[in-house]
């Protein structure tokens, strides 16, 4: 149930800030470059932002784990442009403060030592 919640503050902060319908997210197809763009920014949250493991990711998602290990990968090399850095440092503040509105509690998300545990 949490996994479920926490999926749709993720899709809720992603889709307003790419101007993607939550759906397009989910979808099995690929999509255009920018819905793609919204996905794998969106599977990282959900993996740097919750703790998720990539295979938690990966059902949440319906993509294989090594697919959100890609994505997680893609996202990370584009962290090192310095625009991008920020908008994403934006982005994890406003998907934190979702996910714990959304569940009510600290727990919602990960801390950098659960992250060190689970990698």
């Amino acid at each position: 149930m949490k996994n479920v919640v926490r999926r749709l503050a993720i899709e809720t902060s992603v889709s307003r800030v790419f101007g993607v319908p939550a759906q397009a997210l989910r979808s099995a197809t690929r999509g255009r470059a920018h819905v793609a763009l919204a996905r794998q920014t969106a599977m990282y949250l959900a993996h740097v932002v919750c703790g998720l493991s990539l295979t938690e990711v990966g059902r949440i998602f319906e993509r294989d784990r090594t697919t959100v290990s890609h994505a997680c990968a893609l996202i990370e090399d584009r962290r090192d442009e310095p625009v991008f850095d920020q908008f994403l440092e934006l982005l994890e503040r406003v998907a934190r403060e979702e996910v714990r509105r959304r569940v009510g509690h600290d727990d919602a998300v990960a801390t950098p030592r659960e992250l060190v545990r689970r990698n």
